[in-house]
């Protein structure tokens, strides 16, 4: 069975509210920053036929393998490089496009991360503590458990995952080491927290704090906006999908702040800024995943879509 046939029906999250978002038409020049198994990149290959082009980015080998399988039937439109979305600046210079009419970002781990017990990503399947969407560099996430000390655990856990019980399961951790695998974590959250708890796993927050860490993601994203709009022409569109509440802040702040025309403290009775809006926010409040989804789709429950225009 080839890669991409091991995942066949796969929907991306919010799909047709990211098509309608972008308007992609011919001939125009698109980028899918986390392209994962190619699902929002064969709708807006689809919709700019028969001339529209696509760059294509993931970090995750894995994922570009599937994807460029799934989307072979749009050569040469489409683009594939095994990238993370910090490059992006330089991944247009190299095909020599000034400026592109949309970018979409993908933030949420993929079915294919979390389905695969190898990577380190599940709660549920036992794996290699891991989580890195490369797995061929960087720091995983076992090495984090195992080498920080409680105090920096606990900060980790908190900060990243937003994790009222941080201290006690950062304790916890440190006192069943080492861990090497995704149940052995797992189970020293449960016993760190007392069981199950709300509707979510309770390690659900501290793996994600873990994986936020390994792959470096909110300072990504930080570092990437100024960029994706950057690339932009005039009236082209940047959509974002997060599902976390770190990440939301930091897209929505940035879109504010970017479609403002000051950005002088309050209060400030003559501007010195010298900032100018080149955003126009086309959601004030973000695009949720419908109910009709939600329910086919339980990881979309937290998706949340936010979509900015160039100026």
């Amino acid at each position: 069975m080839s890669k991409a046939e091991e995942f066949p029906h796969h929907q991306p999250v919010l799909y047709h509210e990211i098509i309608h978002a972008l308007r992609p038409q011919s001939p125009g020049r698109y980028v899918d920053a986390t392209v994962g198994a190619g699902g929002h990149a064969w709708g807006v290959l689809e919709a700019s036929a028969p001339d529209g082009q696509l760059l294509a980015l993931d970090k995750d080998p894995q994922a570009l393998a599937i994807a460029s399988q799934r989307l072979s039937v749009y050569h040469p439109r489409v683009i594939l490089v095994q990238a993370s979305y910090v490059h992006l600046r330089e991944e247009l210079r190299r095909l020599g496009w000034d400026r592109v009419d949309g970018i979409v970002f993908d933030l949420g781990v993929s079915s294919m991360q979390l389905d695969r017990a190898e990577r380190g990503f599940s709660i549920y399947a036992d794996g290699p503590l891991d989580m890195r969407f490369d797995p061929t560099t960087g720091t995983s996430a076992a090495n984090l458990v195992n080498s920080l000390s409680e105090d920096d655990l606990t900060d980790l856990i908190w900060r990243y995952g937003e994790e009222r019980f941080a201290r006690r399961i950062a304790r916890e951790i440190c006192r069943s080491r080492p861990l090497v695998t995704t149940l052995e974590l797992a189970r020293a959250v449960e016993r760190a927290v007392g069981g199950k708890r709300e509707r979510i796993h309770p390690a659900t927050r501290t793996f994600q704090a873990l994986r936020i860490a390994v792959n470096d993601e909110l300072r990504g994203l930080e570092q990437v906006l100024p960029d994706a709009v950057d690339a932009l022409a005039s009236g082209g569109r940047l959509a974002i999908i997060t599902f976390h509440s770190l990440e939301d802040r930091i897209v929505k702040q940035f879109f504010r702040r970017e479609s403002r025309d000051c950005v002088c403290p309050p209060g400030q009775p003559v501007c010195t800024c010298n900032h100018r809006a080149t955003l126009r926010e086309v959601t004030r409040k973000p695009i949720l995943p419908s109910e009709e989804e939600i329910a086919t789709n339980p990881r979309s429950r937290s998706a949340k879509l936010r979509v900015a225009e160039k100026i």
